[in-house]
């Protein structure tokens, strides 16, 4: 137990993503106060110090860990004795160390709030950004931690040190006057998730847009564009669905199929070729 509290020291000193599980209620009483530490280092896997008594324990509340860390969120977890799913045999207290990731969501058009509702489940916080203050206002977006007035390279010029892996933007704008600065400014940050709105064509004039800015192919490799997955989404609560969809499932590392990767038309049959002629 010493060297599980000497990592956790280590681990806080270093600002290192963390959650501390604990056992608060077994059916024997001598598996109260066991302790499991799990470590979400940026880059490297998770790492897990400790036991709470029961490998197949160990390793359902790792899991589950690891997903309150992404969402920075801590909270009383129930199990079987061997971490059985829908059994309360076991209480499990998960105490993370780290705080919620973050969504920059640029663009505050009518996709915007569906968005907001949507990652606020997530654990995340939020920002919207647009530049046009009649548009960009609390009273429009209630559930945004901040709405700011502000064009998007000024914001990430601001705020772009702070973004890590965990962390998402998003643009939804529909404008290359908007849309190619947040992009670059986005790209030149640690952030792990780029995503952009819009039609295969304005997809393909924001790239040229964007090489022509100089960004490199590995660069704009990172670009999800279309945004989301393809789930044939339609509704602004369907698409803020399928773009956080495609941000877990790029954090766990799936490989559910992205807007990005396909060629047909975004909303019709996916087996037809591209007929959209708006951008």
């Amino acid at each position: 137990m010493s060297d599980l509290f000497e990592r956790f020291r280590l681990a806080m000193s270093a600002a290192t993503p963390l959650a501390l599980a604990t056992v608060i209620e077994a059916e024997d009483p001598a598996a109260v106060g066991a302790k499991l530490l799990v470590l979400a280092a940026t880059g490297v896997a998770t790492e897990f110090v400790g036991t709470l008594g029961n490998e197949a324990l160990d390793r359902v509340v790792g899991r589950d860990a690891e997903g309150e860390i992404a969402a920075g969120r801590s909270g009383i977890r129930h199990y079987g004795p061997a971490g059985e799913a829908r059994e309360r045999a076991v209480a499990v207290f998960i105490e993370v160390f780290a705080p919620p990731p973050r969504m920059l969501v640029f663009g505050a058009v009518d996709f915007t709030a569906a968005l907001v509702s949507v990652a606020k489940v997530l654990g995340f916080h939020v920002t919207v950004c647009d530049a046009r203050a009649v548009f960009a206002s609390p009273r429009r977006f209630p559930g945004a931690d901040e709405v700011v007035v502000d064009w998007p390279d000024r914001l990430l010029d601001r705020v772009g040190a702070t973004l890590g892996p965990r962390d998402a933007v998003c643009v939804l704008t529909h404008d290359h006057r908007f849309d190619v600065p947040a992009v670059l400014g986005a790209l030149r940050t640690d952030v792990g998730y780029i995503g952009a709105m819009g039609s295969r064509r304005t997809t393909a004039a924001r790239r040229e847009r964007l090489v022509a800015a100089g960004v490199e192919a590995q660069d704009l490799a990172r670009l999800r564009a279309p945004i989301g997955l393809d789930l044939g989404a339609r509704t602004p609560e369907e698409t803020a669905i399928a773009i956080c969809a495609e941000i877990i499932a790029l954090r766990c590392g799936h490989g559910a199929r992205p807007l990005s990767d396909g060629t047909a038309a975004i909303h019709g049959d996916p087996t037809e070729a591209i007929t959209e002629t708006a951008p």
